[in-house]
């Protein structure tokens, strides 16, 4: 065995070892069938790379052409594998396009006008024209992250091995008649070598993705409460910590709402646990609507729940939570009787000066408190401390009551009132 032949079957066995890694990703990453793509075409490349140097019982033409088709499938088949990995349509048509004319010219130059310099032409353009489609596509996420670029960067760089070497190449030293001595010339070398290295290079790009993808995943499942939906403490706290320095940062206001479900027990007593999460998952599920994507939400308690609300003042945090109150509480949870009524507290605290996130979360704990010592299914805001800590100002909300009221209309056309008092 020859030192052509040796350098020869590197790329094979570099791809082989590539696919079965790819494979491997794969198996515990179902949900990623861009990693099996990717298998198979490492896989097709590497029997590309074979059949250039053994030629099978049909012939030497039809093994290149089959050495060819198996290039052609293998650099589509990355394509678009790269291009789903990163949420982008693929590009059918330009795939399409490019792989099929790089096939259909191929066999013109080999079995109607034989020109080997046109053949390594033609297809050496088809696979620079799918690298720059790969470009194309990560240029609008280039910007996500380190993966992201150096992959756009790869593209790059292999549509310009494809077509620009190929072509100072060939000017310099071609053209080539036939295939005798053509596995040593400069072109296939530098062909291998370029190969090799930008295969392991984007290889390794897109192993680094795959293992970030696990890393959020993992991330997820740790900070995501399972029946709710919703964050869990641990990932309540993390996002509400950078939230609050984020508001900190741009002078932006910020409220903290909690709610507990009323007499969660009494409902896992009368009607099971069973249903008892169907009331959880209920709740949570208006909660996170309510929320929307600049809100964090997360399930805090077994029946505990909090919202924090950027750019929200305690008015408009009173508004959200009596919202929630009232939608909740006039609706039905499938799965209870019909007629029964499950109801929610909640309490409001908005955050003065560049208050942390563990005493907000203490003050609005103390509303709640209050709303559920004072008769349930309300909502309590939290006193405001003054600065110099001498005096207090409260603020409770509580349902309207027959009798009359000096509430101010606005409340009043809601059912609630408000009142000051002062504390020392």
């Amino acid at each position: 065995m020859d030192t052509g032949l040796l350098t020869g079957l590197l790329n094979p066995t570099i791809a082989l070892a590539l696919g079965a890694v790819f494979l491997m990703l794969w198996f515990y990453q179902r949900h990623c069938p861009y990693l099996a793509v990717l298998a198979a075409s490492y896989w097709l490349s590497a029997a590309g790379f074979l059949l250039q140097y053994f030629t099978l019982p049909i012939g030497m033409a039809p093994t290149k052409l089959l050495s060819v088709t198996c290039f052609t499938i293998a650099a589509s088949g990355l394509a678009g594998a790269i291009v789903t990995r990163y949420g982008r349509r693929v590009p059918f048509v330009a795939i399409g396009f490019l792989a099929s004319g790089g096939l259909a010219a191929f066999c013109w130059f080999m079995f109607i006008q034989p020109d080997l310099t046109w053949r390594i032409l033609a297809m050496n353009f088809a696979f620079g024209g799918l690298s720059l489609v790969i470009a194309a596509e990560l240029r609008v996420v280039r910007d996500r992250g380190p993966t992201e670029m150096m992959l756009f960067v790869l593209s790059l760089l292999s549509g310009l091995n494809f077509v620009a070497r190929t072509l100072v190449i060939v000017i310099a030293h071609g053209p080539y008649q036939s295939y005798d001595g053509f596995y040593a010339s400069s072109y296939w070398t530098t062909a291998l070598l370029s190969h090799a290295l930008l295969s392991l290079l984007i290889a390794l790009s897109l192993f680094c993705a795959a293992a970030l993808d696990v890393m959020k995943t993992l991330k997820a499942e740790a900070y995501t409460d399972p029946l709710s939906g919703l964050l869990n403490r641990r990932g309540f706290e993390e996002r509400a910590t950078h939230l609050l320095q984020h508001c900190a940062t741009a002078k932006l206001p910020v409220a903290l709402v909690l709610a507990d479900l009323d007499h969660f027990k009494a409902v896992n007593d009368l009607h099971g646990h069973a249903a008892g999460d169907r009331v959880i998952a209920d709740f949570a599920a208006k909660l996170r609507s309510a929320a929307g994507t600049s809100g964090v939400a997360g399930r805090i308690g077994g029946e505990e729940f909090a919202v924090l609300l950027p750019l929200s003042d305690l008015g408009a945090a009173r508004l959200f939570a009596e919202a929630i109150r009232t939608l909740y509480s006039a609706g039905s949870v499938d799965g209870l009787p019909p007629g029964t009524r499950v109801t929610a507290s909640f309490g409001v605290a908005a955050r003065t000066g560049e208050e942390g996130l563990e005493p907000l979360m203490r003050r609005a704990d103390e509303a709640l408190y209050k709303a559920k010592r004072n008769g349930r299914d309300s909502v309590r805001l939290s006193y405001e401390r003054s600065p110099h800590g001498r005096s207090e100002t409260a603020l409770v909300v509580e349902p309207l009551k027959a009798g009359g009221s000096s509430a101010p209309r606005a409340f009043a056309a809601k059912g609630i009132t408000w009142r000051r008092r002062n504390r020392s």
